[in-house]
Parts: structure tokens; sequence; C-alpha cells
């Protein structure tokens, strides 16, 4: 008893330290700068949008792009990424009649042989291109924007932007202006905004909002957003990048092996002295359903092995800090409490210890959980729940880990990347 005592005051402990040190991640803080006044000219924005399978969730997407109230020149390219469901019939179809440009490209199959690297070579500039990368870089093409060695003559390019999105995100009309007038206003490369996904089942209540926690809490948005900081992230439903910074790095090249894009992205343009933003949104949802929990561990498995860079160290690392930080608390405190209860031997002090350690962890852990609760709007009755879905996490890392081992690596819309550990 005495060493889980000792073991759930450190726990407690670790949570005293993420909730008032670790940048404020769970406190659902940072929303979109407000700046004072308007550009006094709307720079052009492209918007690049891969898209693979998406016939389904066009219709409801892509005219909320095409129909931003945006007073600047906008013009969106769609890349077909060897969709078999009619993604671009559909989207050449919305096209028509916008108002808007829209080019669809038809995506060419990735390359199988890495090109040489322009520059110093990191793990995700390491080998062949990554499928949604790839896309990106064509859209970027069909964009005017050079990739590595080509030679850039693009008037103004602090003044343009790309803006990423995936074809499930539905922005809403006054999104881009937003995103925009807060980039300029504040001079950020690249803003980014983590999308509102979809909480229609009960599955995805209970798996969504910790999802966005556990992101918050491994890139924490206010260090992220702190120039100089370290601490380097994006969300890949919504990025918008100046122009400039693109084509300093030479478009996605530098991070063409990278299966978690936004993340990498955030790194790319943060190693250039780039300045750059992450917050949550309202204006920006995702439509994209989960209806069980199949599709959600699919969601999380398929790349948090990624995350951990294909480490065992860091696997075993993970799954031990999990257990010990969300696991440990709520049981050393049903373990105390049942001890103090039975009244058993006549030194109690460990059992009450471990009771109050740990009833202290979980209390810290859920009033940390709360405010991403408020976010999604759901009951705060949820919030003691957080170590059982910490234990799903847990699960879903591992699984995440033996794909990778039996080669089926990340697993996503009919395509699977079978690079092995580097």
């Amino acid at each position: 008893m005495l060493a889980l005592s000792v073991a759930a005051t450190v726990a407690a402990a670790v949570w005293a330290y993420l909730v008032v040190g670790h940048g404020g991640y769970w406190r659902t803080s940072q929303w979109l700068p407000r700046v004072s006044g308007e550009p006094g000219r709307w720079p052009d924005v492209v918007a690049v949008v891969p898209a693979r399978n998406e016939a389904a969730m066009l219709p409801v997407t892509l005219p909320a792009l095409l129909g931003q109230d945006y007073p600047g020149p906008l013009s969106v390219i769609l890349v077909d990424d060897g969709s078999t469901d009619g993604t671009a019939e559909v989207a050449a179809a919305l096209g028509r009649g916008s108002g808007r440009p829209l080019h669809v490209v038809a995506g060419a199959p990735t390359p199988q042989t890495p090109q040489a690297p322009q520059k110093p070579q990191t793990p995700d500039a390491a080998g062949p291109w990554a499928g949604k990368v790839w896309a990106m870089a064509q859209g970027l093409r069909a964009a005017g924007i050079p990739s590595a060695g080509e030679a850039a003559d693009t008037p103004e390019p602090e003044r343009r932007y790309v803006l990423f999105t995936d074809a499930d995100i539905a922005l809403a009309p006054g999104a881009l202006r937003a995103l925009v007038a807060a980039a300029e206003g504040d001079d950020r490369d690249l803003v980014s905004q983590m999308a509102l996904l979809r909480t229609a089942t009960g599955w995805e209540r209970i798996i969504v909002p910790a999802f966005v926690y556990f992101f918050a809490q491994l890139y924490p948005f206010r260090r992220v957003n702190k120039p100089g900081s370290r601490t380097a992230a994006a969300a890949g439903g919504c990025m918008l990048v100046r122009r400039g910074a693109l084509e300093r790095s030479g478009g996605v090249a530098p991070i063409r092996g990278a299966l978690i894009d936004d993340v990498a992205m955030g790194r790319m343009i943060k190693g250039q002295r780039g300045r750059t933003w992450l917050g949550l949104s309202r204006q920006v949802v995702s439509v994209r359903p989960y209806p069980g929990l199949a599709s959600l561990w699919q969601m999380v498995a398929r790349s948090a092995y990624t995350q951990l860079n294909y480490s065992p160290l860091l696997l075993a690392g993970t799954l031990l800090g999990l257990l010990f930080s969300y696991a440990l608390p709520p049981a050393a405190a049903i373990t105390g409490l049942t001890q103090l209860a039975a009244g058993a031997g006549t030194n109690t002090a460990p059992a009450a210890l471990a009771a109050g350690a740990g009833l202290a962890g979980l209390a810290l852990m859920s009033l940390s959980y709360l405010p991403m609760l408020r976010l999604y709007r759901l009951s705060p009755l949820r919030a003691p729940g957080l170590p059982l879905i910490a234990l799903l996490y847990a699960a879903m890392t591992a699984d995440s880990a033996r794909r990778h081992y039996a080669g089926r690596g990340a697993e996503w819309r009919g395509r699977t990347n079978r690079t092995r550990l580097r």
C-alpha cells in the first residue's frame, strides 16, 4: 500500500504540473485573433483540396468553399487522388455556375522513387511521397508554386496565400475572410484552425473530444502560437499558408514522406522562422461521420505509431505514461477507500494517502477535461470517464504498432502505407 500511495502522490503531482505549467493546453482559449480593421487590398487565395473517394462529402463541403464571403480573388484546385467513386465528376458538376474558378486535377500515381533532397535530410523528407502530401504537391504545381529546385517568379508572394483544406471540411461563409484578416493583421505565415469534429453518435461523443484533448496535450496551442517556441503543429483540415513561405521551402517537398502532414507543415514553416498560429473554431466543421467504434479506431490507429516515430521505446513509454497518469489515480483512490472502509490493520495512513492522492489526481484530470466537453456541448458528468477513454486510446496506440509490424502501416481510404521502420 505504501508503494501505491507514493505512486499516486507522484501522479497527482504530474497532474498539478499539467494543469498549471503545461502551456494551458486544456483551456480551449486559443481562438482566431481579433484584428483591428481589414486589409486595404485582399490578397489572392488558392484553395487546394486533396480528395480521394469523397463523392459523398463534396455536395456538402465544396459549395461552402466556393461560396465563401471573401472580397479578394479566390480559386479552388481539387486534386482527384485516384478516386473510384466519381469524385472528379461530382466536383466538376458542383463547380459549374458557382462564380469561383474551380480546377479539377487528375492526380498522378504516387512516385515510388524518392527524389534527391534539395535541403538537409529530415525524417519527413526521406523516402517516397506520402499519398496526401503528393496530392498537395500536385495542387501547388497547378497553382504555379514551384517545387524544390525550381525558380520562383511569383509577384508579391508575401501577399498571396494557399488554403489547404480537406474534402470533408465545411467552412462557414466568413471563415476564409477571418483567416486572411488574422494572417495579415498579425503577420502570420501559417494560420490553422482545428475543425469541430462530428459528435452525433454515442461513440463519437466518447472518442472525439478526447482526440482533440490529447492532441492539445501533445502540442499546447499557446506554445505553438508563441514565436520562438520549439512546439510546432497545425490542423490539416484548415491551413492557410503564405505563398512566400511555401516558395522558400520548395513547396511541400521537405515533408513529402509525412503521414501526419499537418504537424509536419507546422514544423516546416516554423523551421524557417515563420510565425504560426493554431486554434479552435466553430466556423470550420468536419462533416465526416464515424458511426461506430471501428471507424474511430481506424482514425486513431492509422497514425498513432507514426506519431511516435515508429519507436518501440517511445511506444512503451507512451503506454506506461497513459497507465500511470490516467489509470493509476482512480485505481489508487478505489484501493485506498476500500482499505479504509474495511478498517484492516492499525496503520491506515498509507491507505488514506493513496485515496487522497488518487482522488486529487482524478479531480485534476476531470477538471482539465471540462473545457473540451463544453466546446462540444457535452455533459460535464462525462469528465470522470477520461481514464477509461485513455485506456481505449492506449489500446488503439498498441494496435497501431501491431499493424505497422504486420506490414499494414497506415491504412486510410483504400491506401496502405507499407513503409517500415527507418
